[in-house]
């Protein structure tokens, strides 16, 4: 079998020079990287050929096993399959969906094609690397040439773990440093264009029917109205949408975003780059082009820059830790005896915890596969370290089933943030299922949206109804134990506990939690400071009143300057959360 090869964008067009006297017949595999915009890999195996095969395979077991995909996710991915045929046919070619082991489909397809190349992206994830070593098998087993590039993260986190020291950098300080280093990532490569297809074209196959499939074909069914519609065209109209208030992305700040506002006050394109129907380059280095023409701009890390490079950090840590989406076994993650509680997590996942602002939050979550970055922080809080102390993993896997920018390594990346068992240090901020969302929303119209039991009490009792008086409760048609449920847990009394816990296990394990602390002071949302501090207070002051009830890779290409040093970055306003 010849050698894999592996190519940055900027080598693409070199490479056809060299290739073109080749007419290999290729299978380009699409995985992640659903787009015609910045796609190298595809951009390669057309110019080395003279036959292209576009295809997708949908792995259900891979899929709903490995990825734990839930019904709008499935919906996402088909819009997206769709919409790339549809681009594809636009242009001479069209998508070959097939339904089965990537494999053994592989294997069928050499065979019935007469391939003698496969294409794809490179990827990190262990799913993915696993897929990749089966995908090798095919090839050696046949003779088959396989070429693919890096496209799903700005830079080839090999590179950075190198640039390293052989390891990755556990900070984001450090990481931006080795970035500094390394210079900008790659510039993304050209749009594939109807004249790559005129001299590399698609066979047609007339002998069976390769159609993305429906999700009634697939035993699916979603009834939620379609807010977020996938696919490259959709990300591209929504990234150009954004793009035209030039001031607003100069200017944004995580950090100023609200989380209860019943539009996203975010750009909404992390659904999109989850699945590469967004290249991150082009995203990236739109941004830069911006930047370049403001003299104040916002920095990273709350700039939208900076929460690019906050992906990066955690595909880079992820790729180079063993066991990333688990405690046990993973080395830079503190060992928590979380409770083992079914009943609270699913009243927790079923929001039914008897706290509005937190079950306001999940039902988004189940309805619509998105919520804002603050409300993850809210209820990711909510079920570790600040009420009901179950395992961030847990947590880990509902985002993954219902939220369609669910991402490997960003997720548990955040959930391990969150929990306090990584990254974060400020244990002792702990967000208030109460105050936080009453602070940007009094009147409560995202509850009242969300949860519409609770839509006729008044502002003053609306995130708090246990506290309204029975006849307020009897004129809003809601009574609470009945109607709507009490309160699972005191949240006082549950985050002094809790508090108490994760003190004694970061006193016992201060090796482990060293590994991912700043020098410099922990990073928090400077937004978010006020609130926190206050609950800290009255946590503290309830544990005084109440002491008694305590429980016990390598690249030639040359680097070019950053447009930001780690100089720039105020450490005091980090955000761990991606978009």
């Amino acid at each position: 079998m010849l050698p894999e090869a592996i190519w940055s964008p900027s080598e693409v067009f070199s490479s056809w020079r060299k290739s073109v006297a080749m007419s290999h017949r290729t299978i380009h595999l699409f995985r992640k990287g659903l787009r015609l915009h910045d796609n190298p890999s595809l951009l390669g195996a057309l110019a080395s050929s003279s036959a292209l095969y576009p295809v997708y395979v949908l792995d259900r077991v891979f899929l709903q096993g490995a990825m734990h995909m839930g019904a709008l996710r499935w919906r996402f991915l088909l819009q997206s399959l769709e919409d790339l045929d549809t681009r594809l046919q636009a242009i001479g070619s069209r998508l070959f969906v097939l339904c089965g082991s990537t494999a053994n489909i592989l294997r069928e397809l050499v065979a019935q094609w007469g391939i003698t190349q496969i294409s794809y992206d490179t990827e990190v994830e262990p799913y993915y690397t696993r897929m990749d070593k089966d995908i090798q098998t095919v090839a050696q087993e046949n003779g088959l040439q396989t070429y693919t590039c890096v496209s799903h993260t700005l830079y080839d986190v090999k590179r950075i773990v190198k640039a390293n020291g052989g390891s990755p950098p556990l900070t984001y300080k450090k990481f931006l440093h080795v970035l500094s280093v390394l210079g900008e990532p790659e510039k993304p490569a050209r749009d594939v264009s109807i004249e790559d297809f005129q001299r590399c074209v698609t066979p047609v196959d007339v002998d069976r029917v390769y159609a993305v499939p429906s999700l009634a074909h697939l035993g699916l069914q979603v009834e939620a109205e379609v807010l977020w519609p996938g696919g490259e065209s959709h990300a591209l109209q929504r990234l150009e949408k954004h793009f035209q208030s030039q001031g607003w992305v100069a200017n944004f700040s995580k950090p100023r975003t609200i989380p209860n506002s019943l539009l996203p006050s975010t750009t909404g394109l992390s659904p999109y780059l989850s699945l590469g129907c967004l290249s991150v380059r082009t995203f990236y280095h739109r941004l830069n082009s911006i930047y370049a023409q403001s003299k104040n701009h916002s920095l990273p890390p709350v700039s939208l820059q900076g929460q690019v490079l906050w992906r990066e950090f955690f595909y880079t840590v992820a790729s180079a830790t063993p066991n990333f989406t688990k405690m046990e076994g993973n080395s830079i993650c503190l060992q928590i005896d979380w409770y083992h509680d079914p009943e609270r997590l699913e009243k927790w996942r079923t929001a039914q915890t008897g706290f509005p602002w937190i079950d306001a939050i999940m039902t988004q979550l189940r309805q619509e596969g998105w919520i804002h970055h603050l409300a993850r922080h809210a209820v990711a809080c909510f079920l570790t370290r600040g009420d009901l102390w179950i395992s961030w993993e847990e947590g880990m896997k509902v985002f993954e089933e219902f939220l369609l920018d669910a991402d490997y390594s960003v997720n548990a990346g955040n959930w391990m943030w969150l929990s306090a068992s990584a990254f974060f240090h400020k244990y002792t901020r702990i967000f208030c299922p109460v105050r936080f969302g009453r602070r940007t929303d009094p009147q409560g119209e995202y509850l009242r949206k969300y949860l519409p039991v609770l839509k006729n009490f008044p502002s003053q009792y609306i995130y708090e109804p246990w506290k309204a008086p029975e006849d307020v409760q009897l004129s809003a048609g809601c009574i609470i134990g009945k109607d709507y449920p009490r309160p699972i847990v005191s949240h006082i009394e549950a985050s002094q506990r809790n508090l108490a816990l994760m003190r004694q296990v970061r006193t016992e394990q201060q090796t482990t939690a060293e590994l991912t602390r700043d020098v410099a002071d922990d990073p928090m949302e400077a937004g978010l400071k006020r609130e926190l501090r206050e609950e800290e207070g009255l946590l503290e002051e309830a544990e005084s009143k109440c002491t008694s009830k305590r429980f016990s890779g390598s690249s030639d290409h040359k680097s070019r300057p950053c447009s930001w040093t780690p100089e720039t970055l105020q450490l005091s306003e980090l955000s761990g959360e991606v978009m």
